[in-house]
């Protein structure tokens, strides 16, 4: 098979040991297949393949991947729309019967269904950063860092101070979408649990109310998956560096009491009536704080 099946803004080009997504930078697709660019999905990362009707005249090719063969589908958990999932594709029905063609192919040529315990697909590329509501992440294919905004952060995480994690402290990513109230990026550290609410654990960022979009968010946890898997698979042997101990390292700073939450509230104030941030963050930051007493 060497043919391509081209939709809207994405075409699939089959080849004899998988294909590869290519997704264009058009407003007419999610901006994460925008930002993912091109993928290769080898067949031995799918479990199924089905044609069913679309919308208006189409219809939907769409693979099911195998459950732990695609970091990027790790790291999403099932939360992505429709139109962000990278395995289906829209076609026009007058294609009907080539992609019929391609849906029994590529079936002809699945391996045993089953999850797999290590990803066949490649995960985004590092170095990836994105702007969340209390701070920014970046992941350098090596080390997690968060950096913590004075004016979203929250005295916890505020108290820790900047975080960073190397991938060989790290068991996991939890992502959150930011399309709900309480949506995050966690890691989750060797030996170290959290039960910590995401904007209180300094293994967390927050994301949501148009900051760690979807599309900036979830390449970099998928980035992190993918690294995870790869040191595993490298080095099982290696002894695993200890996590970083935030609790210990915050703990002295918890205890502020009334005079540092006015303090704050004063500098924050401050900021505002500089024009360094706006009367809404100010009222925001405010709230928090009194929260925290």
């Amino acid at each position: 098979m060497a043919e391509v099946l081209a939709g809207t803004g994405v075409s699939w080009t089959f080849d004899p040991d998988g294909l590869r997504m290519r997704f264009e930078r058009t407003s007419k697709i999610a901006r994460l297949l925008q930002e993912l660019g091109e993928r290769v999905i080898p067949f031995s990362a799918i479990e199924a393949a089905t044609l069913t009707p679309g919308k208006r005249g189409t219809v939907v090719l769409t693979l099911t991947p195998r459950i732990g063969a695609d970091p990027l589908m790790i790291a999403a958990a099932g939360q992505l729309k429709e139109s962000q999932d990278p395995y289906r594709l829209v076609l026009p029905r007058d294609r009907e019967v080539l992609a019929e063609y391609y849906r029994d192919e590529i079936r002809g040529l699945l391996t045993e269904p089953g999850p797999l315990a290590e990803p066949v697909v490649e995960g985004p590329s590092a170095p990836r950063s994105f702007k969340g509501w209390d701070g920014q992440a970046s992941f350098d294919g090596e080390v997690v860092r968060f950096k913590w905004y004075w004016s979203g952060a929250s005295t916890r995480k505020y108290s820790a101070g900047d975080q960073e994690f190397p991938v060989s402290a790290i068991d996991g990513v939890e992502w959150r979408t930011p399309d709900v109230f309480d949506g995050h990026l966690r890691l989750r550290l060797h030996g170290a649990p959290s039960s910590e609410p995401p904007d209180k654990d300094p293994a967390s960022i927050t994301i949501g109310m148009g900051t760690g979009l979807t599309h900036e968010s979830l390449p970099l946890a998928a980035a992190v998956v993918a690294a995870i898997h790869r040191r595993k698979s490298a080095a099982p042997a290696e002894p695993e560096r200890p996590a970083p101990d935030t609790a210990a390292e915050a703990e002295p700073q918890e205890q502020e009491g009334p005079g540092a939450i006015a303090d704050r509230i004063r500098e924050a104030a401050g900021l505002r009536d500089e024009g360094l941030i706006s009367e809404e963050e100010f009222r925001a930051k405010k709230a928090q704080l009194l929260t925290e007493l």
